[in-house]
This record gives structure tokens, C-alpha cells and sequence, in this order.
């Protein structure tokens, strides 16, 4: 068995599409336990769909995966291109007796389940051909068919499920190779999985059912059958299946709405896993307490409360240069214009203030909007308010104030007080139209933290834009 073995998982995605919130939170789950093992973590295209793959998919699919900082070992494996290994593996099969050659019909299984209906029987498909006499074999297209056990049960041992038992009254001799000479996906997962040494296999409960068919190839072939661990599926805050009426499911779309990776990191791995009532942490804790019977059976509930306070508190923890990175790659994500040096300057200057209350990355910087912004400040109407004779005449009087004090916060705030004193005004009332010469808006940062951020040249040139 596998338990001696160095922990090798896979994730084996479709590339039909964008990668799903689900299929990421798979990857993760395979990824945190491959690599708290010192194991490998393996990536796998299933692109047997010829049809539908794409590689334009395929490079969303690798895209997503690193933004998301998961990374694999060795090239991806494409599944289309292991064909021919899978049809050794169903010769081999057919010639160990544990398959064998079925000359039906499409016409023909469908007359047997029509038959079986009307007498209210097992529409469970039972070949002629699989007792036949090789002599009697006519020369005609076949496919193989797996010799599954007709009598007792597969019993599919289950790291996260516990013991799940099929009735092998229940389980068809499913095709392995098709008439053309094509492999079918549930025979050629199991050939990959086996040839790319994969111990555990970490995937949505969706597969629960294929998990007993395919037990039965690695059976039919003496293979080591690996650990099977079945993960609940996400549902939407109704208890539903997760989909686009939730909101956002492809990862794609967390990462243009700037959540940090770390912190999609740190909740997918809590949707659906926990250690104690452990709720905020970092990779390396993640790394340490990931284990599979930390995995519950319900589904998870995707909360987007929930992932903003954990991006909240990711955006909180983060050395400022990281975050600057991550700002840096979330305005590339979107199309957005790159920081120019001056922006970068002040927003560096700023960025303590900004990430102790931001929660994603667009809303700092809405925040430090006032940074990056140019003269003349455009002003919003709600903030335009603030800006009466009076107050344009305070500003003047600042502006006269601050030209020759010393540039920091004590002088600059006793600057304002005093100014605010004469005309009977506490900090509050000054604050306002200081707000809107220097950032244009209502809602920003301190008027003081800004005026540091800015430093003395533009700020004053700011307030005297405005000034009366």
C-alpha cells in the first residue's frame, strides 16, 4: 500500500474553462498536504475532451494556479498525449482475464435497456461477450470492457468519508478502450495516476461513485490502490451548489477584485478544513496543521464576510514591500496603469495608515487615492461643500502657517489648532476643507498623515490651489 511511501498528489484539472474557486480550494488541499510531507505535488491536464480543451484554458488554468502561489513539480502531464499507454494497459487487462472484448451494439444496449425497463428490471447494461468463447468472436469493431465483480461489494476506504460500500449489483463492466481504440476517462485517470506514483487522491465527492470503478482497474491490474479522500463541495450562502448567481467563481475574478493570494490561500483552506477554532494564519502554520481528517463531510459555505475580514487581516500583516508587489500585480491583472515613482513615494509613505483598515487592495487604494492623484485635485461635489469663503480663507492663512514650520506631525497639528483657535473651530471643522484640497473627497486618510505622505512642497501647493 501507499502509507510507506513519499506522499505524491496531483491535481488533474479539465481545460474547458477558467479555474473554479472549487477546483483551486482541490488544488490547495493537495498542494498543503504534499508539501507539509516533503511529497510532491504533481499537475495533470485531462484533455481527452478534445472538443472542449483548449489551451487558451490551459494557460488560465497554470495562470491561476501560480497567482494563487501553488507550485508543482516537473512539467504538467497531458493526459491526451498518455493515449497510447492507456490502451497498453487495457490489453494487458483483456489479457490477464480482468477484461475482455464486447461486440455489442450501441443498437443493441439500447434494445436490452429498453427490455429491461418494460420488465422493471436493472437497466445495468450485462454483455453477452463476457463469458464468451473466443471462437465465436465475429470480425467486427469491440470495445473492452472491464470484468467487474458481479457478486459482494467494493468497499472504498476513505480518508475524509470513512468506509463507503457499492453493491457490485450496482457497478456495469464499464468500457476501458473504446471501439476506435480511444481510452475512456475512468480507465485513463487511474493509468496516470499510477505511472505518476500518486499515493493520495485528494478531489470533490462529485468522484465518490467513479472512486469504486476505478478502485477495481488498479485491481485488475495488482496495482497499489492509493488513499482516497473525498472533499465536500462548495455551496453559496443558500446551502446550494455553488454558481455564478453566488457571485464570483472562477479565481480569476478573487484576484481582480483584489484579495491577496495569501489571504485566498488562508480561507480556502478553512472552507471546508479546520484545526481547532484556528480561523487567521500563514502558510507555514497551514503547511504544519493540514491533515485530512481535519476535513469535515458537509459541504463548505462560501461567505465573502468571511474572506474579507481574512484579507483584511493578510493586507494588515504584510511587509510593506510585499504589498507594494502585490499592488503592482493586481493593477496588471486589471489593465490598469502602472505607479509612476512620485505615486509609488507617497503610497509607500502612506501605506502603514492604509493597510491597518483595508480590506482589499482596490479599496487601499481608494484610500490613497490622494497619492497618486495629480494637481489640480479634482474635486467631488460631496467634498466641494466644504469649501466655502471661509474656509478657503483658513486654508490661506495654514498655507502662510506652514512655510516655514518643521515637517512634522506635533508642529503640523498645533499649526491647525491654532489657526482653528482664532476662528473659534476645533480640529474636526479645519480637517474638512483641508480634506478637499488635498485629496479632493470626504472620506480619506488623517489630514496629517496625508500632509506627511504628500510632503511640504505639495501639500502647501495644494492648500494654495484651493486657498482664498
Amino acid at each position: 500500500m501507499t502509507e510507506n511511501r513519499p506522499v505524491v498528489t496531483r491535481f488533474a484539472p479539465s481545460p474547458t474553462g477558467y479555474l473554479h474557486i472549487g477546483g483551486a480550494r482541490t488544488a490547495l488541499f493537495n498542494w498543503l498536504y504534499a508539501r507539509g510531507r516533503g511529497g510532491k505535488f504533481l499537475l495533470r491536464i485531462e484533455d481527452t475532451d478534445r472538443a472542449r480543451s483548449t489551451p487558451e484554458a490551459t494557460e488560465a488554468i497554470l495562470k491561476g494556479l501560480t497567482w494563487l502561489g501553488l507550485d508543482w513539480d516537473g512539467a504538467p502531464v497531458s493526459q491526451f498525449e498518455g493515449r497510447d499507454r492507456h490502451a497498453e494497459v487495457a490489453r494487458e487487462m483483456l489479457a490477464n482475464g480482468s477484461a475482455y472484448k464486447c461486440f455489442s451494439t450501441p443498437e443493441e444496449i439500447e434494445a436490452f435497456r429498453e427490455t429491461a425497463r418494460a420488465e422493471g428490471r436493472s437497466t445495468l447494461f450485462l454483455s453477452p461477450w463476457r463469458d464468451a468463447d473466443p471462437a465465436t468472436y465475429p470480425e467486427a469493431p469491440y470495445v473492452i470492457r472491464l470484468r467487474a465483480p458481479r457478486e459482494g461489494q467494493t468497499v472504498v476506504r476513505d480518508a475524509v468519508q470513512g468506509d463507503v460500500t457499492f453493491g457490485n449489483d450496482q457497478l456495469d463492466d464499464m468500457i476501458l478502450l473504446r471501439s476506435d481504440g480511444t481510452p475512456t476517462y475512468m480507465h485513463a485517470v487511474v493509468v496516470d495516476d499510477h505511472d505518476m506514483g500518486v499515493t493520495h487522491i485528494i478531489r470533490g465527492d462529485d468522484h465518490l461513485t467513479n472512486a469504486a470503478r476505478q478502485q477495481q482497474v488498479y485491481q485488475g491490474m495488482g496495482w497499489d490502490i492509493p488513499v482516497f479522500a473525498h472533499i465536500p463541495l462548495i455551496h453559496g450562502t443558500d446551502g446550494k451548489k455553488l454558481s455564478k448567481r453566488h457571485g464570483a467563481v472562477g479565481l480569476h475574478e478573487y484576484a481582480a477584485a483584489g484579495y491577496p493570494a495569501a489571504a485566498m490561500r488562508n480561507y480556502l483552506a478553512r472552507l471546508g478544513w479546520s484545526h481547532g477554532d484556528d480561523e487567521l494564519f500563514d502558510d507555514a502554520q497551514a503547511l504544519e496543521w493540514f491533515d485530512l481528517p481535519g476535513i469535515g463531510k458537509a459541504p463548505a459555505r462560501l461567505d465573502f464576510k468571511k474572506l474579507e475580514h481574512v484579507s483584511g487581516y493578510h493586507i494588515g500583516q504584510m511587509p510593506d514591500e510585499d504589498l507594494m508587489q502585490e499592488i503592482a500585480d493586481y493593477l496588471g491583472e486589471t489593465g490598469q496603469n502602472p505607479l509612476g515613482p512620485v505615486q509609488i513615494t507617497r503610497l509607500q509613505a502612506i501605506l502603514p495608515v492604509l493597510k491597518a483598515k483595508a480590506k482589499t487592495l482596490p479599496a487601499l487604494l481608494e484610500q490613497g487615492h490622494f497619492a497618486l492623484t495629480e494637481r489640480p485635485v479634482q474635486i467631488e461635489e460631496k467634498a466641494l461643500t466644504a469649501l466655502d469663503t471661509v474656509s478657503r480663507g483658513i486654508l490661506a492663512e495654514l498655507t502662510a502657517a506652514l512655510q516655514h514650520d518643521s515637517w512634522i506631525r506635533e508642529d503640523l497639528e498645533a499649526a491647525a489648532k491654532l489657526i482653528g483657535e482664532r476662528h473659534g473651530l476645533g480640529l474636526g471643522k479645519i480637517a474638512a476643507p483641508l480634506r478637499a484640497a488635498l485629496a479632493g473627497r470626504s472620506s480619506t486618510p488623517s489630514v496629517f498623515d496625508m500632509m506627511l505622505a504628500l510632503g511640504r512642497e505639495e501639500t502647501l501647493a495644494r492648500l494654495q490651489d484651493q486657498a482664498g
